[in-house]
């Protein structure tokens, strides 16, 4: 076995081994061949090469939301390292933990004018939770140990990004079959998140309230324990709001916020007006909830997460610092039902909304709403599901996922510009079929994830082609002038036949109204390899096919 003659990459390079940290996304450089060298003479690491920076972080932030721990990312110096920064932002906000690990010029060389510098340190400061910034030579060994071990150990514990910067000078490519350094591994001393207040005053206020709302924002699948799911769902006085991504399932929850509330008018509102809000998980889809609980806001929020509490509404009054389930243990066997209509009414509202959905469904022309109803009709049952953001996102909220389905989506920043990148992660460490649904804009905005040499046979996608931002006409506005074609709806004639011939994937498309049923049953049995759906849709008409859903279920 070779190591690279670096002590600095000997270092980071056994310390990434001494705490599991043992998958490795590469992108190709020459400052960083002596971290490339380290991991992939290495056998105990499974490193990826990934040219494109952008797509090789995200593809590592989905391998890392499956497996549950930290990957790392490896690049050259200068822009390169610039280029993981949207998923840098996303792990932040969704608590994935992503280890940034940058190659840089020696100290004296930066901001002199040489080729590929740039100021790395500190570089993400804003959306990162630790960054180590090493520095070369056997002086600083001791410092650069302490500072990997933060760095890897904040990953491991606080699950997140962190960034460790390691300068190296040339020459870069020499190795030796020593090993030269054995750095101190120095375990996390982080303790377990347990509730140390005095919950007498929760429980008074909630054993007290006939409307208790708690809304379930992104969860991994089964993270709350079945047994507090159906407390909860026993209560009258408590109604559950959660949406596909929360991946929690009761038929006494709510699983369509805007299904229910887009058509409600103010006395609506009165009635379901919360006095007390208890929130957990990551971020909320629902536009319509945050604007309905800031107009009316409850007398008390509360939020339970062992990092961060967000005051999304306006009126957080306590953050609980532990885990949901530590939370359910201590608090759910001193709450006592209350006799209250609130859950019952809302869920009559519930069984109303899904009965006219279901007409509504008989009566709408080709379009986006039709194509995604059919989908969810369709698609396989035991799948891992992962959604593009923008219209996809919203439009999987009003419909029916069965609890089989494992549902992601990059909710921390809601942004498009990796989410086929880490769909593909994701497939490669699930043990589930992967079915990744997605917008042209977001497809062709990524398309540089298909340049990986790591996507499952059993991995789909579907694209919904509208031709351009489709979502953009459903938001206030003049319509069909060339502002909007050009700077909001982006019209384009682009299609995904060449890429995917390209990159290996089967092709199928859909036209029609017609075609939908048999082509889609058709694609989901497709097993040989890779495959991609396109399917056109009219762009003039799903805005108004959505916004006359909400009139005719009203």
């Amino acid at each position: 076995m070779k190591f690279s003659n670096k002590i600095l990459s000997q270092t980071l390079v056994q310390l990434c081994l001494d705490k599991g940290i043992d998958h490795i996304v590469i992108s190709p450089g020459s400052r960083n061949a002596p971290l490339t060298i380290g991991f992939g003479e290495a056998p105990d690491f499974k490193c990826f090469s990934i040219v494109d920076e952008r797509c090789a972080a995200f593809f590592a932030l989905g391998v890392a939301q499956q497996l549950k721990k930290p990957v790392a990312i490896v690049c050259t110096s200068g822009s390169a390292l610039l280029n993981y920064y949207p998923a840098v932002a996303e792990a932040f906000y969704s608590d994935i933990p992503l280890v940034v690990i940058s190659a840089d010029r020696p100290a004296n060389y930066i901001d002199i004018g040489d080729g590929q510098t740039i100021r790395q340190e500190n570089v993400f400061e804003n959306h990162i939770l630790y960054s180590a910034n090493c520095s070369e030579g056997e002086d600083f060994q001791i410092k650069n140990e302490t500072e990997i071990n933060i760095a890897l150990n904040t990953a491991i514990e606080l699950e997140g990004p962190v960034h460790i910067n390691i300068p190296f000078s040339e020459p870069l490519y020499q190795t030796t079959e020593n090993q030269m350094v054995w750095p101190q591994n120095v375990a996390a001393r982080w303790d377990d998140a347990t509730i140390e207040e005095d919950l007498k005053p929760f429980l008074s206020k909630w054993n007290s309230s006939k409307r208790k709302m708690i809304l379930v924002g992104v969860l991994p699948p089964n993270s709350v324990e079945r047994r507090f799911v159906d407390q909860l769902s026993k209560d009258e006085s408590v109604l559950v709001l959660t949406e596909t991504t929360s991946n929690l399932h009761n038929e006494n929850f709510i699983m369509a916020i805007d299904q229910l509330i887009a058509p409600l008018v103010e006395e609506d509102f009165k009635k379901l007006h919360p006095d007390i809000l208890l929130t957990f998980g990551g971020m909320v889809v629902s536009k319509k909830i945050k604007a309905f609980l800031r107009s009316f806001p409850p007398k008390q929020h509360w939020h339970v997460d062992t990092k961060k509490a967000f005051d999304t509404y306006f009126v957080l009054k306590h953050h609980f610092k532990t885990t949901v389930n530590d939370f359910f243990v201590q608090f759910l066997p001193k709450t006592i039902y209350v006799n209250s209509d609130y859950q019952k009414n809302w869920l009559a509202i519930k069984k109303y909304r899904l009965q006219r959905h279901e007409a509504y469904e008989k009566e709408i022309p080709y379009s986006d709403f039709m194509v995604f109803c059919e989908i969810f009709h369709s698609a396989p049952k035991h799948i891992q599901l992962q959604l593009s953001n923008s219209a996809t996102i919203r439009y999987a909220q009003l419909f029916n996922i069965p609890p089989s389905a494992e549902v992601f989506c990059n909710r921390g920043t809601s942004g498009i510009d990796g989410s086929t990148s880490t769909a593909v992660g994701a497939a490669f460490a699930s043990k589930l079929p992967t079915i990744f649904i997605t917008g042209d804009l977001s497809f062709f905005y990524d398309s540089n994830a298909l340049w990986n040499n790591y996507i499952p046979k059993n991995f789909k996608i579907i694209v919904i082609n509208n031709g351009g931002g489709g979502i953009f006409r459903i938001l206030p506005g003049e319509k069909d002038t060339q502002l909007f074609n050009t700077y909001f709806e982006t019209k384009h004639n682009l299609n995904a036949k060449q890429l995917s011939e390209m990159y290996g994937f089967k092709y199928e498309a859909i036209h029609e109204k017609e075609d939908l049923k048999i082509t889609l049953k058709k694609f989901f049995s497709i097993k040989e390899r890779p495959a991609l759906l396109e399917i056109f849709t009219p762009s003039t008409v799903n805005d108004k096919v959505l916004l006359g859903y909400f009139k005719y279920i009203s």
